[in-house]
This record gives structure tokens, sequence and C-alpha cells, in this order.
């Protein structure tokens, strides 16, 4: 008996993408709107003038969802061709309208306009996922807008930061995704009706050669399925540069997403901050105790899958031939969707992250603690040079001493006693060392830079997506 388990099952619908975005790239959507887009050209037809009838109108508007898909793959073996199995589908529920169905339409009609209605709402559901995400990690910001912690460059530990301002730098790298998946949702136009070769010489023969018609026709068509943006000229398809812009702003997606979770995945290792973990989570089959940042790293596994697939579309456009070949079809079934439901996991995952950061203050001041010695001292240099010391004769003795403790550290294992050195030595007696130490001494202006990043580049987010936020992010394994 077959249980459904026999055959392979793309993970990005099994286990990963949300139910929202699985649907949206489902059969049942697409062939519905196909019906929607047949519709709405035969009302614009008939309020132009074509003999339509308002039978023929009232079967297709009540066989929009009811698709038979056996009947409609049967019909596809037949023909070798869906648009046309699909066609004879809803000709059978709505008999009367089976002379008007696709009438002066190419394939592309529905084909197209279906792929860019559903971009388009994919593009909207990616958006409020940013949206969330970056009002979350701006709230974990503003919490820990004050709290030092150590910064690195090369991996390597540098001077000092907040824990909320390396959160408004996650943050800032997703404002500028969504300002690029903004971008992409409002130059999108419809591919509309321009028949087998872009011309609309099939609309131009229907109404006996009125071009005001024909372009009335393309608007009223466009207004019913929520386009205002209409494509000036197409080849049978629209340009697949659009498809290539879009992906490759979810692969920019992508690279933050990686960029994101590698961070925190460092920071687990130093168990600084830490993923959410659940009371009943396995970390290990072996090893019982361990903690394993597992949502980041399956999100950076699919971010790879992301920025990869990203660059299938780019061929694409590269490979059309005139006004179209049809070697885009079989990529683009695979290469948009699965960018869409890759993106839409990843988002899901950063989401969970972001509401369920977990940080240890304990263990950040530790590891900044045995850092700060050798931050501090060009404050320290500075203190002693005022109270009266030759700066190059103090330079030397810091480098000395710091080349002892850090002999100390590295050799030997033992903590940073370069502040002990210091005080020991009578060339910077006249200083409090212990005073020029202090973490915060050491933050600059991190936290104004973290209420200035909120209130002039998160809070016009907020505002944009209020009806939005409030998602919670979700792991469906």
């Amino acid at each position: 008996m077959d249980t459904g388990k026999s055959t392979y099952i793309c993970p990005l619908g099994a286990r990963y993408a949300g139910q929202a975005m699985r649907q949206l790239f489902g059969e049942q959507r697409k062939f519905s709107t196909w019906r929607r887009l047949w519709l709405a050209l035969a009302e614009s037809q008939k309020q132009l003038g074509l003999d339509i009838s308002d039978e023929q109108i009232r079967q297709m508007t009540d066989h929009l969802e009811d698709i038979d898909f056996a009947k409609a793959a049967l019909y596809e073996h037949q023909f070798r061709h869906d648009v046309m199995a699909h066609i004879h589908a809803f000709a059978d529920v709505a008999p009367a309208a089976r002379p008007i169905i696709h009438l002066g339409a190419t394939s592309q009609f529905v084909v197209d306009n279906t792929d860019l209605i559903l971009m388009r709402e994919g593009l909207a559901t990616v958006a409020d996922l940013l949206a969330n995400i970056i009002d979350s990690l701006a709230a974990f910001a503003h919490r820990h807008r004050d709290l030092p912690c150590l910064a690195f460059t090369h991996f390597q530990p540098a001077q000092t930061t907040t824990v909320g301002k390396r959160a408004a730098l996650w943050a800032s790298d997703f404002i500028l995704d969504l300002q690029d998946i903004e971008y992409r949702l409002d130059g999108l136009a419809f591919r509309g009706v321009k028949g087998t070769t872009g011309t609309q010489a099939s609309f131009l023969s229907l109404f006996k050669g009125d071009a005001e018609k024909v372009r009335q026709l393309e608007s009223l068509v466009a207004g019913k399925m929520g386009f205002e943006k209409v494509c000036c000229v197409t080849g049978q398809t629209y340009s697949r540069k659009v498809d290539a812009g879009i992906a490759q702003a979810l692969a920019g997606i992508g690279a933050t997403v990686h960029k994101f979770c590698n961070d925190i995945r460092l920071l687990a290792h130093r168990k600084e901050l830490e993923e959410p973990f659940e009371t009943s989570q396995v970390g290990s089959t072996a090893m019982a105790y361990k903690r394993n940042p597992m949502r980041c790293e399956r999100a950076t596994a699919l971010a790879r899958w992301l920025m990869d697939i990203s660059v299938s579309p780019l061929h694409t456009a590269a490979e059309q031939w005139f006004e179209r070949t049809l070697d885009d079809s079989a990529n683009k079934r695979l290469a948009i969707p699965e960018a869409f439901m890759t993106a839409d996991a990843i988002l899901r995952i950063v989401l969970n992250v972001a509401q369920g950061m977990v940080v240890y203050p304990a263990t950040i001041a530790a590891s900044l603690a045995a850092e700060l010695p050798f931050l501090a001292t060009e404050n320290i240099l500075m203190a002693a040079v005022q109270a009266g010391g030759d700066r190059q004769e103090l330079h030397e003795k810091i480098r000395q001493h710091s080349q002892a403790a850090a002999e100390q550290v590295k050799t030997f294992g033992k903590p940073n006693d370069l502040l002990e050195r210091l005080k020991a030595d009578q060339a910077f007696a006249k200083i409090d060392i212990d005073s020029l130490v202090d973490p915060k001494a050491f933050i600059g202006r991190a936290p104004q830079q973290v209420d200035e990043f909120i209130s002039l580049e998160v809070q016009p987010v907020r505002q944009r997506y209020r009806d939005a936020l409030g998602q919670k992010g979700d792991l469906r394994v």
C-alpha cells in the first residue's frame, strides 16, 4: 500500500516553508488564477461590445475553484499542452462559455500574468516577514543598547561595542533587503493582454481594428487583477529580467540571513548569546549536554541554496531568443517557487530566533574583562602623559608589559595581568587605572546610535507595516 512515503517530496514543502507560501505556489491557486484571468478577459471583452452572454459569464464565475485535476491531467496527456488541458477542463463545467474561453489570447496570457500575480503576493509576504524581523531585532537592540561586549574585526578582539549596537547592524541589513523587495513590488507590472508575439494583433482583429478598445481591454483586465502598471511592450512573455531581479532580491535576503545566523552560531560558541532552546529539545544523540544552534544551522544551509538557485533565472533571461523560447518554462517552474519558499523558510527561522535570543551578561562581561586591559592602554597612556609623564617612555613600558601579559595568557593559560603590572610600575603611580577601565567608557556612541537607528530607520518600517506586525516565528520541525 502506498502511504505517500515511497516517492520523493521536496523538503521545502514538506518541512520548511510556511503554509501560506506553499499554498500560494500550489496547483489550486495557480489554476484557479488562470480561470480568474479567463473570466476577467471575457468580462472586459463583453463590456467593450463583443458578443458574450450573461450566461457564459455566470458559468465561468460559478466554476473558478472546482478544478477537476484528474480530468485536466487526462487532457494534458492527450494534448501535451497544459493550457489547452485546462481550457477544456474549464469548458466542461462551463459549457456555454466554451466558444469564448481564451478568446484572442496566447498561453502566456494566463501563465505569465498568473506568475506575476503570485510573485506579487509572495513579495508582500516576504516584506511582512522582514518587517517583523526588523521590529524584533530593534526591540532586542533597545533592551541591550548599553550592554558592553567585545567587538571583533577579522574575528580577533578589536574594541568594545554593545550587544544592542550589534543587533542594530543585523537589523540594518534586513532593512536594506526590505527596501529591495519594496522596490521590486513597486515596479512590478502586469504582462497584460498582448497576444502571441506581443503585438496585440489578435485583439485588434476581434475589435475590427479599433485600437482604442484594445488599449481599454488591457486596462480593464489589469484593473480586475489589481494592477495599475502594465508592461508597455512584451514579446510573447514579459522580460525574464523581471524574474532575475526578484530572484536576486531574494538571494540578498539569503546573504543577510547567512551572516546573521553565522554570528549567532559564533556567539553561541563563545557562550555569550544563544538561539532559543526548548525544554525537551535534543542537541545530540550522543552528547546529551549539547545545545547545538540547530535553527541557525538550518537557516544557513537553506540560505546557501537560495543564493545558488538565484543564478538560474539570470541564465534564463540571457537564454531567451527573440520574442520567446520555451526553455524558460521548466526551469522557471522550479527556480521561482523554490526561491520564494526558501526565503519564506529562512525568514521564519530568523524571526523565531530574533524573538527568543538568550543573552548571558556574565559571560559577556568576563570575555570583555579578559581583553579590556589591552583595549584600555591608549586611555591609560593619555592619562599618564597628562599626569606629567613622557609619552615615548610610557609607550615603551606599556608595550613591554603588554607583551609579558600576553605571554602569560597565550603560553601558560593564565589570566590577563596587564593592569596589575601597570599598577605596580611607578611610572603610572599618579593615575587611577581602575577608573580608566570601566567597560562603558569604551563603547563610544553605541547606545545613542541604537536610539537614532530605531528612530530614523526602524520606526518608518513599523509605521508602514503596523498591520502586519505581531507575527510569531514558527518552526515546522
